[in-house]
């Protein structure tokens, strides 16, 4: 089953209030936040290709590179098929990120099909993809399918936020944060945005894009 879906901020606070419920830091983590963004993004090649150039970059280095693809008219399948190395160094890209960014050119995936696929069976076709990761897999469930309940514990600035807010020693890696976040279900994403925004609370800095 695809589970529920993320579309509204009435889905946020509905699911805010479940995690104040099962673990009442979340509370305080909100106090500090306010409201949660949505972050809902449209789905399809460009959402996947925009989280490829987020891969192992800042999130100002990757909104830039992001703007400069744009700006080329860079961010469709065929138009990054038959763009040239050059062009696409240009934009920012590695060469490691190019062949990536082929490689999901060349993937053919029905993206309209993987709306009514159930989260772990997105992530298996999307990792079948040279450059998708599981964690690229759940940013795009996550914020571009909406789904309520995934989670990527292997985000470094979810560890940290985790951390910080549930007084760690150190980070949780990412099968003790995933096994951490369980009895946060089927609101793990509302968890993960709820973190994210207490990292930027307590970082000063943004997390994710």
């Amino acid at each position: 089953m695809v589970g529920r879906i993320i579309e509204t901020d009435a889905c946020l606070a509905e699911g805010a209030e479940h995690l104040v419920r099962v673990e009442p830091r979340f509370g305080a983590a909100l106090a500090l936040t306010g409201p949660l963004p949505l972050r809902r993004r449209p789905d399809g090649f460009a959402a996947l290709l925009s989280a490829i150039v987020s891969q192992q970059v800042s999130v100002a280095a990757a909104d830039a590179i992001w703007g400069r693809m744009q700006q080329a008219g860079l961010t469709g399948p065929a138009e990054v098929a038959a763009a040239d190395d050059a062009a696409l160094r240009t934009c920012g890209l590695s060469r490691q990120k190019i062949r990536y960014a082929r490689a999901l050119a060349a993937a053919g995936i029905d993206y309209a099909a993987l709306r009514e696929v159930p989260t772990e069976g997105v992530v298996a076709r999307l990792v079948e993809v040279p450059g998708i990761g599981r964690w690229t897999a759940e940013i795009y469930a996550m914020f571009s399918l909406g789904r309520a309940d995934v989670f990527a514990p292997d985000d470094l600035a979810l560890q940290e936020a985790a951390r910080l807010l549930f007084d760690l020693p150190d980070r949780p890696r990412g099968r003790a944060l995933r096994e951490m976040a369980a009895p946060w279900s089927p609101w793990r994403a509302v968890a993960a945005r709820a973190l994210w925004a207490y990292y930027r609370v307590a970082k000063d800095r943004e997390g994710i894009r």
